[in-house]
């Protein structure tokens, strides 16, 4: 029995091995994905054609714009290269206006890195995608203890502090997501920004909001995502300090 803990390691790799690999199926057990599929498998190969990808082994990165109403998908096969613009989705209501949300029932939608957490194929909504809001910075500037929660990418066209993107748009989004999560990426990144970051846009919210502080730090972090990633065609890394504030790197 000397090989027996060497044996127990391989059956646990094997294990999480399998259940990546079947999560698509597990997703396709629902009649909302595969309909989804049915209605947009070909389109997607396509769209992933013109930018010179495929389905297998995509790797993708999400950005909303909240003061346009868009919401961009971008993704890359291989984990050196620039990512390329998949496609741009409108969103089709808003709640709420400029400014992070910093507490249960404020009606914004958040602003700053987050990434997808949660798959709802049942959601009252067609499918969602959920956020992981709050996250680590959200809890400690949250206004009165209580951030709030349930922020999700969906379908339909009301929210109260959520993105939709109409049933059409969600299932596109959905389904990339489903193959970027089966073909391994486990953490898909979200960055969520007041509006594009251009100079003249930053320079005009802190001469709007020159008073807060907290959004004046947030947004100087947006800042710096937004132009590495107008640099370098991939996203940061985001680390999440102690007073609320990030590192990029």
């Amino acid at each position: 029995m000397k090989n027996r803990p060497v044996m127990v390691l391989l059956l646990l790799v094997l294990a999480v091995g399998t259940l990546t690999a079947d999560f698509k199926s597990q997703q396709m057990s629902y009649p909302r994905v595969r309909e989804a599929y049915r209605k947009k498998s070909s389109i997607l190969r396509k769209k992933l054609a013109e930018a010179g990808l495929t389905l297998k082994g995509l790797i993708l990165y999400l950005r909303v714009f909240k003061q346009e109403m868009r919401m961009e998908v971008w993704g890359r096969n291989d984990a050196r290269a620039r990512m390329k613009l998949i496609g741009s989705y409108p969103i089709c209501a808003a709640s709420g206006g400029i400014g992070p949300k910093r507490k249960q029932g404020d009606m914004q939608v958040p602003e700053g890195f987050y990434t997808i957490d949660r798959f709802n194929p049942w959601s009252n909504f067609h499918l969602s995608l959920g956020l992981n809001y709050p996250n680590h910075s959200d809890r400690l500037l949250a206004k009165g203890g209580n951030p709030g929660g349930d922020i999700f990418i969906h379908g339909s066209c009301v929210t109260i502090g959520c993105i939709p993107i109409t049933d059409m748009w969600i299932r596109e989004v959905y389904l990339l997501c489903v193959e970027a999560r089966n073909g391994g990426q486990n953490s898909i990144p979200v960055h969520i920004f007041p509006l594009r970051l251009t100079p003249e846009n930053h320079r005009r919210l802190c001469g709007i909001y020159f008073q807060k502080e907290d959004w004046l730090g947030l947004w100087n972090d947006l800042k710096t995502a937004y132009d590495r990633f107008a640099e370098t065609g991939v996203p940061g890394r985001i680390r999440f300090l102690a007073n609320g504030r990030h590192r990029v790197e």
